[in-house]
């Protein structure tokens, strides 16, 4: 089954629009520190399988949007929490769009 995916700008609207938009962020600590949105959920890629709860519940009709810097380990991260049975959602282009396009972030662990 084919990853889905969204841009950085319908997710802006997606959290502004709904408190309850599950998304998580799976940069290393590092990144994550230095630059975040501040309603994400932090789950380092390395750690998915064991962070599945992060995803929401098994077949939830809401889906979890998954970003990292650009694209690629979240994408990975989606493939392996579909295959779990979550309903996740890639966001394209990552946190490198969402600076590009001037959306708020916060600072610090």
């Amino acid at each position: 089954m084919a990853i889905s995916e969204i841009t950085v700008e319908q997710l802006h609207r997606l959290l502004a629009a709904d408190e309850s938009t599950r998304l998580v962020d799976v940069r290393e600590d590092d990144e994550w520190a230095n630059s975040h949105i501040g309603r994400a959920v932090h789950v380092v890629l390395a750690t998915v399988p064991e962070r599945l709860d992060a995803f929401g519940a098994d077949g939830a009709e809401q889906p979890t949007y998954v970003m990292c810097k650009v694209g690629g380990r979240s994408f990975r991260a989606c493939e392996y929490a579909e295959a779990q049975g979550k309903n996740v959602v890639n966001v394209a282009g990552g946190m490198m769009a969402w600076w590009a396009a001037g959306h708020e972030t916060v600072e610090g662990a």
